[in-house]
């Protein structure tokens, strides 16, 4: 395997710490000094405004991350992924994420076969499955149309159809979708126990019909929904087909659980479970928006894809964004990276990018096999504003750790409503503004003393500012704005990957866990030996369960 670029080599990287030797930001001083500094570093990509103004940026340090971009060949890897080489080279695939949201009529040949043809035939098929269940076409086995919509799945084909779901709540005018992931049963329990089993359709999502959280959940939702057909007096005789679609490329393990191979709606190999969530994974989401703002959500990504592509790297939102991360955890020692939405329907979008983050760049060696050069990946993490204002900004405000944290907001709610004479939107908008006024500019002891502040308290209500944040607006949250949202960040965390030289596109460290778990269950079910070939610690835990359990 060819060896990779040390990027710490490089004489841009060698100017960035030069830089940072040095460096004493200044938001203030800045923007005093530049009345042009908010306009000059302001970005529009597709329908998203990005500000970057309040980051810890000048020309000096964003002319090197622009030269970083192009001594660790940015260009060409982006180029090499959009053309669907083999870049996830641990497991020797393509990366074509960017191909389920490429124009019906485009092509793309990926070793011998047009990837995007195969994309809009099961986009075609999943577009119809929901028309059926929409309309009432598709019945259950009493003939009662379909009210719930069961998902069940877990890591990206849980992940990214629940966060897309809540986030686009005001166009789901279909059934009810509710997501099941945990393998502990009550999260089965929780989801059915009110429900109807002669309304509700499950879609099992496990390309190899295998996973072993999925699979346990179907058999007890199956087993939930044939006890209750026998309640009713119901018989069973092909009732799983009627109530039970998949999400899967494995059609003989589909149709040995019951499911019609006709309902099993697949994708490939070169679609990563986290990356998913526009391919037929999002077959729940179709289901509840319709095929037509499922299409307006595609849009959205493409739109980002062909900004990604086309635009030169300092007018370019997700290799910017991807940099300046790179200039936080590199040169700054940031750990964590904070998204906080001030758009309540964006509430799990924080959950999501932690799998597509955490789990692309959070790796210790590079493509090649050989030891990182440098820091990989950052813990993200956020909850909506305004409720993250009341619980952990103090930290981002006051606090010693230095966390880059990202503002999305929308200037249209889906829910205009006043509270007397005020605007609650403008209300709550006012908070986005604010924060990051205050955490860009903070509070001088001078200007806290000119409040009249005791002496002794003023330091406690110094702000000291210069902490960075990026402000992303946008017009409304429609279905296209969430697939632009979502690609950002998808071309974001590339970027980063890029730069520290690593694959991000397998995910071998969640692999060890699942194989000790299976390991493990005859010791918890009584196997003496097994349990004696256990460490000391995780015997003791279990011999600690198997005494307390009722």
């Amino acid at each position: 395997m060819r060896s990779m670029t040390n990027v710490t080599a490089t004489d841009a990287w060698h100017k960035l710490a030069d830089l940072k030797d040095g460096f004493r930001p200044d938001l203030r001083g800045w923007f005093a000094a530049d009345p042009d500094r908010a306009k000059d570093l302001t970005l529009t990509a597709g329908d998203l405004h990005v500000d970057l103004s309040k980051n810890l940026l000048n020309e000096a340090v964003l002319g090197a991350l622009v030269e970083l971009a192009d001594e660790v060949g940015l260009a060409a890897k982006r180029d090499a992924m959009l053309a669907g080489e083999h870049i996830n080279t641990t497991e020797d695939r393509a990366v074509l994420h960017t191909a389920l949201r490429r124009p019906k009529g485009d092509s793309l040949v990926v070793d011998g076969v047009d990837v995007v043809a195969d994309v809009h035939a099961t986009l075609e098929q999943v577009y119809a499955f929901a028309r059926k269940v929409r309309s009432g076409e598709w019945t259950g086995v009493t003939g009662e149309t379909i009210t719930t919509v069961v998902n069940i799945g877990i890591g990206g084909s849980d992940l990214g159809p629940v966060m897309v779901y809540e986030a686009l709540k005001p166009y789901a005018d279909g059934p009810e979708v509710r997501f099941v992931s945990n393998i502990d049963p009550t999260d089965v329990h929780e989801k059915t126990r009110d429900l109807d089993p002669t309304r509700t359709l499950f879609i099992v999502a496990s390309k190899t019909f295998t996973t072993l959280e999925t699979m346990t959940n179907a058999r007890m939702a199956r087993d939930w929904f044939l006890a209750g057909l026998a309640d009713a007096g119901v018989a069973a005789d092909g009732a799983i087909a009627k109530h039970f679609a998949a999400v899967s490329t494995a059609l003989d393990l589909v149709e040995e659980f019951g499911i019609d191979p006709a309902n099993a709606f697949g994708f490939w190999n070169w679609v990563g479970g986290r990356y998913s969530v526009d391919s037929a994974v999002g077959t729940a989401v179709v289901v509840a928006i319709g095929p037509e703002n499922f299409a307006d959500f595609l849009d959205g990504f493409h739109q980002i894809d062909e900004h990604f592509a086309s635009a030169p790297w300092r007018e370019n939102v997700p290799a910017l964004m991807g940099l300046l991360n790179v200039w936080y955890v590199n040169f700054f020692k940031a750990s964590t990276h904070a998204v906080l939405p001030y758009a309540q329907y964006l509430h799990r979008f924080a959950a999501y990018l932690q799998q597509l983050t955490m789990e692309s760049n959070g790796k210790g060696v590079k493509a090649d096999g050989s030891p990182v050069d440098t820091e990989t990946g950052e813990v993200f993490w956020g909850e909506p504003g305004t409720n993250g204002q009341h619980a952990f900004y103090q930290l981002i405000h006051q606090g010693t750790q230095l966390i880059p944290a990202d503002f999305i907001a929308v200037a249209t709610p889906a829910h205009p409503i006043k509270d007397g004479d005020v605007d609650v939107h403008e209300l709550f908008l006012a908070n986005f503004f604010a924060q990051t006024k205050a955490l860009a500019f903070g509070k001088t002891a001078a200007e806290v003393r000119e409040d009249g502040v005791a002496e002794d308290l003023v330091s406690a209500k110094v702000f000291p500012g210069n902490r960075p944040t990026t402000s992303i607006m946008a017009p409304a949250l429609t279905p296209s704005v969430v697939g632009q949202l979502i690609a950002l960040y998808e071309h974001i965390t590339f970027t980063q990957g890029v730069v520290w030289g690593i694959n991000s596109f397998d995910q071998w460290g969640v692999e060890l866990g699942k194989v000790l778990a299976k390991q493990i269950v005859p010791a918890i079910t009584g196997d003496a030996s097994a349990l004696a070939d256990q460490d000391p610690s995780t015997r003791g835990l279990i011999e600690y369960y198997r005494a307390h359990r009722a």
